[in-house]
């Protein structure tokens, strides 16, 4: 399929809103889903990051600490056998609570060898508290530190977080919104400054285009509907020659082309906008809606239209999502087989997502071919040329239609020839 000229203009429209991951009520969100394909897996968010690094940080200082602390206790209590010893008894008798075997001592070596024992015992046992006692601790500053650390974090993360606020209003609806960060002239602020500026200046684009698709929509067709006017009464006129008819016959035509690119033209422009006012739209109906428009020119054609069109729900512009699958029928229509052609419609939902199928029978499409299609007057085979099919901009505004409702559009050859056409948004 190529493209067909077809494209009502709508009102402007601004904006449409993405739908970002929501945050959790507090606005600390441990962790992140990223969902790639069918599978996902856990990412930590930089808060939770900081917060590892601050009490990993901490931990690591703390083992360093409790290592050389460890070290001096254990030189400071070193026993060389040498600080306290007995030469002669003079029948002294010894008692100790701590080291009762003293009493047992017959001589001054057997005393201090005694002795020496339970120095050793009495510094080995007090090392041993030591340590025990100072890992405990070490524990409980650690898991200290990393709920200080959480807190720290999100206390130095509060303007980012506040600057994605007002990111993810800016690309939902309101290009006004500013964020204005208040405090120290610091990195942050220069962010929010950097950031409030370019939306400054996609606000003054934005309203540029508005009013430029709005004087180039009146100012474009004024003079083609006056031209359309002039055409008809004069191809009214009884009187007028069978070659004058024919004339006007073939510049009516030429007319009704031209009325056709530039709606297409305009249509093309206003799509490529976001959607903000969004309501239920089932692809059901606005299929059959294009099944209706299109059933007269495949008749003529001799094309069947077939397919299973179920009801799949999304939210989006019911006019634009109608445009869409007016533009695919169209196409599978005028770019056919000369003879026992078929068109099939299908809709269904699949995954979360509203999905509206096209294909048709047709010539051969080169698999290269196919993203060329979904340029501007760009055909199959040729580029910029004259067509009485359509502009080429059929499929161009498709994807830019799809591109709004945050929905995509693929095509894929099919062997016998022909193409087959699918789109799917969001059904939520």
């Amino acid at each position: 399929m190529a493209r067909t000229p077809e494209g009502a203009p709508q009102s402007m429209l601004p904006p449409k809103p993405q739908h970002p991951p929501q945050a959790s009520p507090t606005g600390r969100s441990w962790y992140r889903i990223e969902a790639t394909g069918n599978l996902s897996r856990l990412r930590p968010t930089i808060r939770i990051r900081l917060t590892v690094l601050y009490g990993g940080m901490f931990l690591m200082a703390g083992i360093v600490l409790l290592s050389i602390i460890y070290l001096l206790a254990a030189e400071a209590l070193q026993n060389d056998g040498a600080s306290v010893r007995i030469t002669d008894g003079y029948g002294v008798r010894w008692s100790s609570s701590t080291c009762p075997a003293l009493e047992l001592a017959q001589s001054p070596a057997e005393f201090n060898s005694i002795l020496r024992e339970c120095v050793d015992q009495q510094r080995a046992a007090s090392l041993n508290s030591l340590l025990n006692r100072s890992l405990l601790a070490l524990l409980i500053l650690t898991a200290v530190a990393f709920a200080f650390g959480y807190a720290m974090a999100g206390r130095v993360l509060a303007p980012l977080g506040r600057i994605t606020r007002a990111a993810r209003q800016v690309a939902a609806t309101d290009l006004a919104r500013r964020i204005k960060l208040d405090g120290p002239d610091d990195e942050l602020k220069e962010l929010s400054d950097t950031f409030d500026e370019m939306v400054d200046r996609l606000e003054r684009a934005f309203t540029a285009q508005q009013r430029f698709v709005g004087n180039a929509s009146h100012e474009l067709r004024t003079p083609l509907a006056i031209s359309r006017t002039l055409l008809e009464v004069h191809l009214s006129d009884p009187g007028a020659s069978i070659e004058l008819k024919q004339l006007g016959k073939t510049l009516l035509a030429t007319n009704e082309r031209s009325e056709q690119l530039v709606e297409g033209l305009l249509l093309l422009a206003r799509s490529d906008n976001q959607i903000v006012d969004r309501k239920p739209v089932d692809l059901a109906e606005v299929a059959s809606r294009a099944i209706d428009q299109s059933s007269s020119e495949a008749s003529q054609e001799g094309i069947e239209i077939r397919g299973e069109r179920r009801s799949a729900v999304t939210q989006g512009s019911g006019v634009l999502l109608e445009r869409v699958a007016l533009n695919l029928v169209q196409n599978a229509i005028r770019y056919n087989v000369p003879e026992n052609g078929w068109v099939k419609v299908d809709t269904e939902v699949e995954r979360g997502h509203a999905v509206m199928v096209v294909s048709n029978t047709g010539t051969l499409v080169p698999g290269y071919e196919i993203e060329n299609l979904f340029e501007p007057f760009r055909r199959l085979r040729a580029a910029r040329t004259g067509s009485d099919k359509g502009a080429g901009l059929g499929l161009s505004i498709v994807r830019s239609v799809m591109r709004a409702h945050g929905g995509t559009v693929t095509a894929t050859p099919r062997e016998d020839g022909g193409l087959e056409v699918r789109v799917q948004v969001p059904n939520h």
